[in-house]
């Protein structure tokens, strides 16, 4: 059973009919079931009453919700929009939202983070590479090219980690069962407790990697989680930016390493006192799985 997207999960896009929306979602419906791979609609202010990959368009969320029932919705309306997007989509109580855009103002996220305080939605993102689940279902911009069904659960911070990491575990013949990318922002959605939560409570996940990198504290939050309790799963932890120097961002907004706080070595050992084990290189990953 995949964590955040039902078996037969109704799929809605944000923003479908621009350039990157109409790319991204002709590849997703390719890859899932049946002749829409399990998305019913689109959503374009402005542009409703249309079809666009043959699926309906709608002006608002609300609008779509009432017609087609969407349990999921992915967005990928530019950054400017996109936190408005986000919370129609919680307005409208759709269960999981995964948002893939990136630059997302951070004042924005803070009123969206408020918004999701007691509501009915899971978000993923902004900023990241979507959902994946192998052979089955795909919310987002995540490859597919390595990716085989199994029972490795992945959250991630990195989408290009996430695919070096995918085809070292599949040549090794470790399939996955649901891949996450948390995203790269320093305010977001779910991070890696939440999705710890959900692989422990998945039976067809028997073990879980987290991709991780310096800054923010998404490895603490991590760590605080695995040593409230007997996790029962086996955890491996690669962690990147070991040598990135101080007080400078690396690549994602949220990688930045403040006088030592986020650093690698202290997410490092937090997660070993837990019982995680860390791998140095992406190649190691599968071999620590084998441990």
């Amino acid at each position: 059973m995949p964590i955040l997207i039902a078996p037969d999960a109704r799929i809605l896009v944000q923003g479908m009919t621009g350039k990157a929306g109409s790319f991204y979602t002709r590849l997703a419906m390719e890859y899932g079931p049946g002749e829409t791979g399990g998305y019913v609609a689109g959503v374009t202010p402005g542009k409703g009453n249309t079809t666009h990959l043959g699926l309906p368009v709608f002006d608002t969320v609300a609008e779509a919700q009432t017609e087609t029932a969407p349990t999921a919705s992915i967005i990928m309306a530019p950054a400017p929009v996109a936190a408005a997007a986000m919370l129609e989509a919680i307005e409208a109580a759709i269960p999981t939202v995964v948002c893939v855009t990136e630059r997302v103002p951070v004042l924005d996220m803070v009123r969206v983070r408020d918004a999701l305080r007691g509501s009915e939605t899971a978000l993923v993102g902004p900023n990241s590479q979507g959902i994946l689940v192998p052979g089955a279902r795909k919310i987002g911009v995540m490859s597919t090219a390595d990716a085989s069904p199994g029972g490795i659960g992945i959250a991630a911070r990195s989408a290009s980690l996430t695919s070096e990491v995918v085809a070292q575990l599949s040549a090794a013949g470790l399939g996955q069962s649901t891949t996450v990318g948390i995203g790269g922002d320093p305010i977001h959605g779910i991070g890696f407790a939440e999705c710890l939560a959900f692989f422990r409570d998945d039976p067809d996940t028997q073990a879980v990697v987290l991709i991780g990198e310096l800054g923010g504290v998404q490895e603490e939050e991590a760590a605080d989680f695995l040593a409230a309790e007997t996790y029962g799963k086996p955890v491996i932890a690669l962690l990147v930016g070991r040598h990135a120097p101080e007080d400078r961002r690396m690549g994602h907004a949220g990688t930045v390493s403040v006088l030592g706080s986020g650093s690698i070595a202290q997410k490092t050992a937090l997660l070993e006192s837990t019982g995680v084990r860390i791998a140095a290189t992406p190649d190691d990953v599968a071999r620590a799985l084998g441990s």
